[in-house]
């Protein structure tokens, strides 16, 4: 396995030069054969990793422990699964995996696209090789996952201990997918300023592909914060971490340009800014990846340290160069055809959302690289907490959802005040009805006011629907259902925009309580003692040691009563690993009560069964998850082909009738 998944490695890095110097000098001398030769090496670069992606995981379920990042990875004992997810449970097969992911992404736009953007395609396919070949040079060179030993241990080390969860299945692959997704739109927007092709051509070729990133990634998201929630064990589902950050960033970026290049297809605007979004989308996601693999950063999601981080430095700095030189040359070609007109018009809306999430976007890079630059500059590591995201994104991120009301309100050029009022106002009052009693029953008035914002916008949304689902079935005499789905079907952009609008307040619900009514407290328990927390009653019903596959393991078991009746028991974990004895890990319990998670912590324990137990209650986290499965159904109707508008034969108009030649006698 090792010979060929090195040999693989290698004739891809031969290949992807050949067809980065074919697509190039066949672009500039159209010479078409020279051109496909190129597609074709792409595809072939491609069918090599994969083949050394199916030899390293034939290692890994081999126990081929000669491999040295097999051994350091995985072990005899480890079930099935996480031997197989040990493939990106390390550096080495985390980079092998993104550059798959981009040969494939890669392979699949190239058959797509091939023939209906003839003049870009030369440059993509350029584009896309440099890609994988840069990283097939690290995988060659600097770190391979294919390196033997000098001696074959008996067994491996296994995974690290935080990885062996359920959620190190799904997680990772879709980060790491989503990172690498990003490298398509990149390409095709490179295409488009080396070529100078700046019209509609490659806004039709690159929206989708964001769209697929942009999809893929949140996913990846939404998977991370529910792993943490029920391992990391403090009570949260997103802690501002520096690699959480990074992974956030490309997500704003690529949000951002969803919503304005609608803008330049309508208007003819924001030209720049769009190519400029593009490009910070893809640095973002090679950045991201750089820092979980460098070690730059303190992380509990780093897991690897290794001599690649000048390799990724030194390739995000040349790409930014590059990439801005590109842009100031194709300056004079990328001029708005239009200006805004008025400050209560869609394009300012959209450019207002724009500014909102750039700006959420700075604000989170920079608090995650500002201890680099304290350390340069007064030899002294000053670190950024959550209350420094908390107080700058949350004020941003009220506004965003309360634009995300007003904007579908909002007429291109220019809205007349009149008619904006008579859409707003029963939103408005809406609102003012959450509002009143939320005053008067919470604690802080900060989170009536969200609650009342994220109703506003919630109200005008359903409006939406409601005013298009009337009008087909006056017109159509539809059932609600047939006409929910023909409005997906004609216009998915919006209607299907409007349901991952719907999943952003849900997830807005569940974080604005979350983290303001999180409640805590630590109890020290023998043996059938209780503690009280909020309306819950904690009774602690001893310990249970036992042992699973590959770990020992200390479980506590918890009932939780209110008003003297059982709600539910929960159990928790602690998880202790040969070879990682000194660093256990945990499983939460976990119930949802109601509308409140009760949230259990096993942190320390004595030989007489005594146990130190924290417990959190965390109300509407379930709105999260809820927000979030809404979410990846609504991206998915984004990919809804639409029907195109049936366009009925003009009729013909009826002759007039021929005068009677017959006169009268």
């Amino acid at each position: 396995m090792a010979q060929i998944g090195a040999g693989s490695l290698l004739l891809g890095l031969v290949l992807a030069a050949y067809g980065l110097v074919a697509s190039i000098v066949g672009a500039r001398w159209r010479l078409a054969e020279l051109v496909e030769s190129a597609i074709r090496a792409v595809w072939g670069v491609t069918a090599f990793i994969v083949i050394a992606v199916a030899a390293l995981v034939t290692a890994f379920l081999r126990h081929d422990f000669r491999l040295a990042y097999v051994a350091g990875r995985s072990s005899r004992d480890m079930p099935t699964q996480y031997v197989l997810a040990a493939l990106w449970g390390g550096q080495e097969g985390s980079l092998l995996y993104w550059t798959m992911i981009v040969g494939l992404l890669g392979s699949l736009a190239l058959v797509l696209h091939r023939r209906r953007d003839r003049a870009l395609i030369p440059y993509v396919a350029a584009t896309l090789l440099s890609v994988m070949g840069y990283l097939l040079v690290i995988l060659n060179f600097v770190t391979s996952p294919f390196t033997l030993l000098p001696t074959t241990p008996p067994d491996g080390a296994g995974l690290n201990p935080l990885l062996r969860d359920p959620g190190m299945m799904f997680h990772p692959p879709f980060l790491l997918a989503g990172y690498a997704s990003f490298t398509v739109p990149f390409a095709f927007g490179a295409a488009a300023l080396i070529t100078g092709r700046l019209g509609a051509e490659w806004l039709r070729a690159i929206r989708r592909w964001t769209l697929i990133a942009w999809g893929i990634l949140g996913t990846g998201l939404l998977l991370g914060a529910w792993w943490a929630y029920h391992v990391l064990g403090w009570g949260g589902y997103w802690g501002w971490d520096p690699v959480e950050n990074l992974a956030l960033l490309p997500w704003l970026t690529s949000t951002a340009f969803l919503h304005s290049v609608i803008v330049q297809e309508r208007r003819g605007m924001l030209k720049v800014w769009n190519l400029a979004l593009l490009l910070a989308s893809f640095l973002l996601s090679v950045f991201g990846t750089f820092v979980v693999r460098s070690g730059l950063l303190s992380s509990v999601h780093a897991f690897a340290v290794s001599p690649i981080a000048p390799w990724f430095l030194g390739y995000v700095a040349a790409v930014t160069i590059i990439g801005i030189g590109l842009l100031i040359y194709r300056l004079p070609s990328l001029q708005s055809e239009r200006v805004i007109e008025s400050v209560t018009s869609r394009e300012a809306g959209f450019l207002l959302n724009n500014l909102l999430l750039t700006a959420m976007a700075f604000a989170t890079f920079w608090g995650t690289v500002f201890p680099l630059f304290s350390e340069i500059f007064s030899s002294t590591k000053l670190t950024v907490g959550p209350p420094f995201y908390n107080q700058v994104n949350g004020p941003l991120l009220l506004v965003l959802v309360a634009l995300m009301g007003i904007g579908p309100l909002l007429a291109w050029r220019r809205t007349a005040w009149r008619p904006l009022w008579r859409q707003v106002r029963w939103p408005l009052l809406g609102a003012g009805l959450v509002l009143v009693p939320l005053l008067a029953l919470l604690s802080k008035p900060v989170a009536a006011v969200a609650y009342a914002v994220v109703a506003f916008t919630a109200i005008v949304t359903l409006l939406e629907y409601i005013h298009a689902l009337l009008a087909r079935r006056r017109n159509a005499h539809e059932s609600v259902l047939t006409a929910f789905v023909h409005l997906l079907r004609r216009n998915n952009r919006r209607y299907g925009g409007y349901i991952v609008h719907l999943a952003m307040l849900c997830i807005a619900v569940g974080v604005i309580a979350s983290n303001l009514f999180q409640q805590e407290r630590q109890f020290v328990l023998k043996p059938g003692e209780q503690g009280q927390i909020g309306p819950y009653t904690i009774v602690y019903n001893g310990l249970q040691d036992k042992r699973v596959a590959d770990a020992e393991v200390i479980a506590a078991q918890v009932s939780i009563l209110r008003n003297g009746r059982q709600q539910d028991s929960v159990t928790t974990y602690r998880f202790f690993y040969r070879n990682y004895e000194d660093q256990p890990t945990a499983r939460m319990g976990i119930t949802t009560l109601g509308m409140t998670d009760v949230y259990v912590v096993l942190d320390r324990w004595e030989n007489d069964g005594t146990a130190s137990l924290r417990v959190y209650l965390n109300p509407l986290v379930s709105w999260i998850w809820l927000g979030g499965v809404v979410y990846i159904l609504g991206t998915l109707t984004l990919f809804w082909p639409q029907v195109a508008a049936v366009r009925l034969p003009a009729r013909r108009a009826a002759p007039e009738p021929v005068p009677s030649q017959a006169t009268s006698s």
